[in-house]
Order: C-alpha cells, then structure tokens, then sequence
C-alpha cells in the first residue's frame, strides 16, 4: 500500500530480534508445529491462530482510529479477532466518533466528526522482526467493491518510504479493475517513493477459477540480501532485485529488520463501498516464517 526480516544464525539461536530467539520448536500459540516444507530452511516463528480470543498480545499489536490514505474505516482492537482457528479481520458499516476531531481542521484524520465504517489493523512491530527468510500466509480475501486487504512488512529503522516497504499482497481496484498487487517501496531524490510494482488484474485468476474468491490461498515472501520474490498459490508475481533499491543516503531498507502487518482497509484504493452490503470478512489461517538454518 502506498503507507505509509537478520538471519545471522548463532550456534543456539535464529535471528528472531527483540523477543529472544528461537530454536528448535517454533514460537508460536498452538501446539503443533509444523515441518518445514523448505529445504535447509527451518519453521522460526509461526500463528496458527488456534486459540479464540484477541489476537496474542505477545506477537501483535494494533493501530488505532484514522491512519493513512485518506481511508474510510476507523481501526479499531474490537474488529479483529481469533475465532475457529482463523484470524478475523472484520469490516464493519457503523458510525464512530472521531476522537480527534477538531472542527475547520484541514487533517482529514480531523476533519470528520465520525466514521461510517470500522476495520482492523494489526502487526508485530517492537515483537517479532525478522532480516531475509521466508514468510507463508494463507488467507481468504472478501473481493467486494471497497474492500481493500494487504499483506505487508515496514523496515524497523527510518520513516516511510526510507524504511521499506513490501507488499506480500494488496487487493484493489486499478483503473477501475479489481487488481492484486506485489510491491515493494523505497524513498526517491525526485518522487516521494519509489516502487517496483507488479500489477495482475484479477479477472486472470477468475479464468483459471472462478471459486476463487470463496478459497483460502497462500501468499509467500523469499528473502534474501540479492532479492525478494512475491507469489501467490506457488506463482511468481514479481521479483526485486535489491542492489536497486537505495535510498537517496545510499542505505538499503531492504537489508534490515522488517515487521509484518494485516489489514483490511475500507474505500480509497479500494473503491466505493456505499452499496456494499456489510459486515465483511478478512480470514488469516496462519503466518509462519522461515530461515536458514
């Protein structure tokens, strides 16, 4: 979205910054662990997202009220929840007071007395960070007109764009046609960002299915120093070679520790959502992250 993992493998631990490390079985909050399906690459981290309640509080936390692109949704804790071994994230059309309102402000995050739509975001910035590897998730998007689902990791060090940002998936609407998205970000000396961006229409995946929208698939991030690599169902959407991904100081966010975000984001992108009917569902089944071993 335009918003605005350090494998240095000791003897006992993987790279897992801020939290400790981990080794042998996953941090996690089921009690299965599953095998890597990656050769030389081992599970570090996973949410299987098997225990109903809030989301676990070790691993993520949540941003609050209006936040970025002029969206609709008010994000708030209550919308996001664990239930039936799924993360859900749900969309809702009710009306919120804007606590930061402040009239003839011109912040639209100001602006706007209330909100007429409520949403969910969360990520594991200050809890689990991760520098190259591999990261799996396997969800199942609402394609409705509005909605706009992600994806995304943020580098950990500097402001948006200079810190990185890669889009592991967004779903919205380009020119009008509802579009999934691979991306990455970093800052430019001319432009405010600059993107590597792979954009495939969506009608290309209801030829080859047209259930595919009522189907849980698997979006998966290859990390390595030379370059990311975004598929979705095993399918290569894009590649970036990171020796082009410098920031104007001549740093590169894509060779520092990143965090992972899910959202669902209601409007702007992802277009009009008046005659939508509500409440929408955004379904992780589980986030798991690989590295080296």
């Amino acid at each position: 979205m335009r918003r605005i993992f350090s494998i240095q493998l000791g003897a006992i631990c993987s790279a897992w910054l801020l939290t400790g490390c981990a080794s042998g079985n996953a941090s996690n909050n089921s009690t299965e662990t599953p095998d890597s399906p990656y050769q030389g690459y081992e599970l570090v981290w996973q949410d299987e997202f098997d225990i109903d309640g809030k989301p676990d509080s070790r691993f993520w936390s949540y941003e609050e009220g209006f936040v970025r692109n002029r969206e609709l949704q008010w994000y708030q804790r209550d919308n996001a929840n664990v239930k039936g071994g799924f993360l859900v994230i749900e969309g809702k059309r009710e009306q919120v007071p804007n606590t930061g309102y402040e009239e003839n402000s011109r912040d639209w995050k100001k602006n706007r007395p209330h909100s007429e739509y409520t949403s969910a975001s969360i990520n594991t910035a200050g809890k689990k960070t991760f520098q190259y590897g591999i990261v799996e998730v396997r969800a199942k998007l609402d394609t409705a007109l509005g909605m706009w689902p992600a994806i995304w990791t943020l580098g950990e060090s500097k402001g948006w764009p200079a810190n990185g940002e890669v889009d592991i998936m967004e779903y919205y609407r380009v020119d009008g046609q509802s579009t999934i998205l691979a991306n990455a970000a970093w800052a430019h000396e001319q432009k405010r960002a600059a993107w590597d961006e792979a954009k495939v229409p969506f009608s290309e995946f209801l030829k080859k299915d047209p259930s595919w929208p009522e189907k849980f698939h698997i979006w998966k991030m290859e990390w390595t120093p030379e370059t990311i690599r975004l598929s979705l169902d095993g399918e290569l959407l894009n590649e970036i070679d990171l020796a082009t991904t410098l920031n104007p100081d001549g740093s590169n966010p894509f060779h520092q520790p990143h965090y992972i975000l899910l959202n669902l984001a209601i409007g702007s992108n992802g277009g009009d959502p008046a005659k939508t009917d509500f409440p929408k569902e955004y379904l992780v089944d589980y986030v798991r992250v690989y590295q080296k071993k």
